[in-house]
């Protein structure tokens, strides 16, 4: 424990520093303002802004960009409340029970609560990285290659049968991100593999690009065909709306509380992420309670347990992708890629090594989340007036900062047509009912993935029983299996249940 103070005093002094304070600021600031606005994803927003980071300092960079990542679940929640819009994934619950109380007028209490979870869970969550992550990098150093390849295998199968919708679609969104990272030049035979005989693609696709395309180019297709609806309001909220009663508060801590507990833990669990854990909160709730009728119509702990289960799972969602080189998200996923960009490998060395990051970032959690507070609080307002702004203005400002953006990370214009093809390609698989994010989880660990495999094979002399001969990537395998035998289960249950035709068909 001492330890980890001596490296938070470390942190704050990084984190307070005038450079990496600002860079701080500017990324929950934008964070907060792309969560209010309905159709700006955080992933499209973090994909734009990634090659501004090129210039930037390691500490900066990441400081911005995870600023945007938990400031955006602020600004979320604000637009699900007010305006029964889901901005993000995690925020979809909160519409169940949070947009009633804007009907009921309560919308402003709903919004303090949201603000009273997101600090007692962003809180617990930074406090279990300061305590955990040490402990689980320095058992990461028992880690060899058929480990690590083990440990990969299991967040890309949590990552893709975890996500929303078919998890036969997932997996297939899984491999086919790693075949794009197959793309490129192989390290070890010098061969070129899947470039068509395109001069360009011999040092394989760019992260930015695919990024961008999947997320940025084809969200704003996908708003502009009217998927979202362009939200407008005309609501007034003042700082004494925000204030809960002593009625309010009796309802709703206990569950802020519990909601803490399950966002912490689905965050140690590779692919679950802030989306599962919110929704694990709220039937955790509705299992619980003594009236679960109400729930739907405004009970307000359907909108405590699940956004304090969202920041919980949003800060501890480091702790694997900072020890271990895990992300447990898509987001982690292109936050993992940004490091790499600055040449630093995250895992177990990473609190040795970088402990100007490291710590840096723990002391950055505790600066963004008052400055969070600080914003919304007192300017509750000004985020209502925001929701007014048109999308006719909004989203060419953005193309253009896009094409800008792929355009400098290899002065190419063959990356602004990668990008275009990949935005028409993730706006079909949206169409066609596909989750494109675990693409980009593929594509971040396919690499990873096929080294360590590589690696194993060559210290067993090309034997697979590597992966069962070690107890740990036994435990790993074991695991992994299990999931993929749940998922059928499932299946067959769900293609056995009897199917109900209402009477009305036989009129």
């Amino acid at each position: 424990m001492e330890s980890s103070l001596a490296g938070l005093a470390h942190g704050f002094q990084v984190a307070l520093d005038w450079h990496n304070l600002i860079w701080c600021f500017v990324g929950v600031f934008v964070g907060n303002m792309v969560g209010v606005l309905p159709g700006m994803g955080v992933l499209s927003t973090i994909s734009i802004l990634l090659p501004l980071t090129f210039s930037m300092q390691p500490v900066a960079a990441l400081l911005m960009l995870s600023g945007i990542y938990y400031g955006a679940q602020y600004g979320g929640a604000i637009c699900s409340i007010l305006l029964n819009l889901p901005c993000h994934p995690p925020h979809a619950v909160t519409c169940l029970d949070g947009y009633p109380m804007t009907k009921s007028g309560r919308g402003g209490v709903a919004l303090g609560i949201t603000m009273l979870a997101a600090v007692i869970g962003a809180a617990f969550g930074i406090m279990q990285m300061m305590v955990l992550a040490p402990y689980i990098a320095s058992i990461a150093f028992k880690f060899g290659p058929p480990e690590i390849c083990a440990l990969m295998l299991l967040g890309l199968l949590a990552g893709s049968t975890l996500a929303k919708g078919s998890p036969i679609k997932g997996v297939s969104m899984t491999l086919l991100g790693i075949l794009l990272s197959l793309v490129g030049t192989d390290i070890n035979t010098g061969n070129e593999r899947f470039t068509f005989g395109i001069l360009e693609m011999s040092d394989g696709l760019e992260l930015v690009a695919v990024s961008l395309g999947l997320f940025g180019i084809a969200e704003f297709l996908k708003s502009m065909n009217g998927l979202v609806p362009n939200a407008r309001t005309d609501m007034q909220l003042g700082f004494r709306d925000l204030r809960p009663s002593r009625r309010d508060l009796r309802q709703g801590i206990p569950p802020i509380l519990r909601g803490t507990v399950v966002g912490s833990l689905c965050s140690l669990i590779p692919g679950t992420g802030p989306t599962i854990a919110s929704f694990i909160a709220y039937a955790l709730e509705k299992k619980i309670s003594r009236h679960p009728e109400r729930f739907g119509h405004g009970a307000i702990e359907g909108v405590a347990s699940p956004e304090a289960s969202t920041h919980s799972a949003v800060q501890g969602d480091f702790i694997p992708t900072m020890s271990l080189g895990i992300p447990g998200d898509a987001v982690m996923a292109l936050l993992l890629g940004a490091l790499m960009i600055h040449g630093i490998q995250p895992g177990p060395r990473l609190i040795v090594e970088q402990p100007d990051i490291f710590w840096g970032l723990i002391a950055s959690f505790w600066i963004g989340n008052i400055i969070l507070v600080v914003l919304n609080v007192p300017m509750i307002g000004i985020w209502v007036k925001l929701l007014q702004v048109p999308y006719r203005f909004l989203y060419p400002t953005a193309l253009f900062f896009v094409c800008i953006g792929v355009y400098a990370t290899r002065n190419e214009m063959f990356d602004v047509g990668a990008v275009l093809l990949f935005g028409g390609f993730g706006y079909l698989l949206l169409k066609l009912g596909f989750e494109p994010a675990p693409i980009l989880l593929g594509f971040v660990l396919g690499p990873r993935l096929e080294e360590n495999f590589r690696r194993s094979l060559l210290l067993s002399r090309g034997s697979l029983e590597t992966f069962i001969d070690r107890p740990i990537a036994a435990v790993f395998v074991g695991i992994s299996v299990l999931l993929v035998a749940a998922q059928i289960v499932a299946a067959l249950r769900r293609s056995r249940a009897p199917i109900r035709i209402p009477e009305e068909a036989f009129d």
